[in-house]
């Protein structure tokens, strides 16, 4: 089918990490943090999950070769002498993530 379309296609060789290791860092933190510690019941669990971990990936979780800043840090300016620390829970507690509170 690809070829009469005149697509080439390239076969990645099984389990090798260094095919695709953008997308093979991505699942193994994922696994590591997140799924690896929960039980998902099913299709649209998962797809929760998913979307909450990858909020809280994007937005808040500090990454080592972005000089532990997250790759969409929050535009907020905090006051640091009258800032509170402030939890919030991420995956019914399984994460937490802390920010300043004014």
């Amino acid at each position: 089918m690809f070829a009469a379309e005149g697509i080439e296609v390239i076969r990645t060789p099984p389990r090798p990490p260094q095919a695709n290791a953008f997308a093979e860092r991505w699942v193994g933190t994922v696994r590591r943090e997140c799924t690896d510690r929960m039980l998902i019941v099913g299709e649209r669990h998962l797809a929760a999950v998913l979307n909450e971990y990858t909020s809280h990936y994007n937005g808040h979780r500090p990454h080592r070769s972005l000089s532990q800043q997250p790759p969409n840090p929050p535009t907020r300016v905090v006051d640091l002498n009258a800032a509170r620390v402030q939890r919030r829970p991420i995956l019914g507690g399984l994460i937490n993530e802390y920010s300043q509170a004014a």
